[in-house]
């Protein structure tokens, strides 16, 4: 166990991802001197700067302040998503300083409090920041560390008073193997991260084991489409969640006035009725209902679930609606798995009726584009024109062969293309559509911004 009464400083190896930002805010927090590498400047790192901690850009111990350099007083995180052959990395290790992942920190803060774990390959950003949202706005309160910026704080670091802590679960590397919650959500388990797992039975046995790490007397909600294939612990308590009306939790009815859904979700303990939902898309009204059945178990009364709901905001690059206007829409969204894309496009017709959707997608890592591109090809055959740029390789080297002309050859859509990021301001230009995605979840986040100001300018 780590002694946190003898360390100063933190010390964080990829600190611009969006788990690492929220440890370093964390710990930043709790008075330690926070500073770390990532190969990238990005509006991550930019705002830890702003918030008075040290990002550096080059792979290059010399580039670290000595204080950060005493063993006796500096704990080193890291990330699996860097390489542990990076000089900074190697430099630490030789020399014998404590390195931990940054799931094993995680893994202790989950066991000193009432932890809430969300995991899933999709949906557990959504769910774990409108359960951080409705906890937070009721006398419960909460922590939360969360996989995306939320729109209402504007951070993925909550503190609350209270001992709840709710956290996103990562399946990449079976990080979440070092958490022990108290209650646990898992939303999906599609086929991914099949580099790490080797198969998709391999994959659920890792959520099964997951599911194990929950406390004795502690309580599991899965998702009704997964619940019938899912091996159930005996100690805990189990409860599902979903559309259908043999869940424990589930939608009640439904309407759609505008820019608003309605609904009711029946619980074991009754109908909490009135509840409204200003976010597109109906996969958010599955993920409030797990997210409310988590808050109700937490004690969360349902007059506070029904108020805080109303004004949850949402998540930055999760549908995030940018342009919204009668001659043209603009959605952007972190969707990277070929269940995913399916899920936001056919959210996009549900909600928007017939309108033209162009979709903008950057495949993330070489590994899924090998192994899940006819899937990725079925999924965005519901676009109407699809843009394909070329795959973001986040922690993989190439892999020959592998690109995102995998994906266009197998697709059935007329109206497709393979382009490159430069070619994105002449194609809109000329773009008619009524709707634009974006879609993935790697550096296409940089081209949100100039992405909406072509189109505004398109609406003159």
């Amino acid at each position: 166990m780590i002694d946190f009464s003898k360390i100063s400083h933190v010390w964080m190896i990829g600190i611009g991802g969006i788990g690492m930002s929220a440890l370093a805010r964390y710990f930043a927090a709790g008075g330690f001197l926070v500073g770390g590498y990532d190969r990238a400047e990005s509006s991550l790192t930019g705002a830890l700067i702003s918030e008075g901690i040290l990002v550096i850009y080059k792979d290059d111990p010399h580039e670290i302040p000595g204080d950060f350099l005493r063993e006796d007083k500096t704990l080193v995180i890291y990330t699996p998503a860097v390489s542990p052959y990076n000089k900074i990395s190697t430099y630490f290790r030789e020399k014998g300083f404590r390195m931990h992942k940054r799931a094993e920190i995680l893994g202790i803060i989950s066991r000193k409090s009432r932890s809430i774990a969300i995991a899933g390959t999709h949906g557990k950003t959504s769910v774990t920041t409108i359960t951080a949202h409705l906890l937070k706005q009721s006398n419960i309160d909460c922590s939360a560390f969360l996989g995306g910026i939320s729109k209402n704080y504007r951070t993925n670091l909550l503190t609350g008073g209270s001992n709840i802590t709710v956290m996103e679960a990562d399946e990449f590397d079976r990080s979440f193997h070092y958490l022990s919650p108290e209650m646990a959500l898992i939303t999906s388990m599609d086929a991914d991260h099949l580099d790490i797992y080797g198969s998709f039975d391999n994959m659920v046995k890792a959520y099964v084991e997951f599911a194990g790490k929950i406390k004795n007397d502690g309580i599991l909600i899965l998702n009704e489409k997964i619940a019938g294939s899912f091996c159930k612990p005996d100690n805990i308590k189990i409860y599902t969640y979903g559309l259908n009306p043999a869940s424990d939790f589930h939608l009640s009815d439904i309407s759609k006035d505008n820019d608003v859904y309605s609904f009711s979700v029946t619980t074991p303990w009754g109908i909490i009725d009135e509840l409204s939902l200003l976010i597109p898309g109906k996969m958010n009204v599955e993920n409030s209902i797990g997210a409310i059945a988590l808050a109700k178990l937490a004690g969360v009364s349902d007059k506070d679930i029904r108020k805080a709901l109303f004004y949850y905001k949402g998540v930055f690059r999760r549908f995030d609606v940018r342009i919204n206007s009668d001659r043209l829409i603009y959605i952007d969204d972190y969707a990277h798995h070929p269940q995913e894309l399916k899920y936001c496009i056919e959210s996009v017709r549900e909600f928007y009726g017939k309108k033209k959707i162009t979709g903008i997608f950057q495949p993330h890592l070489f590994t899924r584009t090998r192994d899940l591109a006819d899937a990725f090809a079925d999924a965005l055959d519901k676009l109407d024109r699809a843009i394909l740029l070329p795959v973001y390789p986040a922690r993989e080297e190439p892999i020959e062969g592998v690109n995102s002309g995998m994906i266009c050859d197998r697709m059935k859509l007329k109206d497709r293309i393979l382009a490159e990021k430069d070619d994105l301001p002449a194609l809109l230009k000329d773009d008619k559509s009524d709707i634009v995605l974006t879609l993935g979840a790697g550096d296409i986040d940089r081209l949100v911004e100039p992405i909406e100001n072509i189109l505004l300018e398109r609406l003159g």
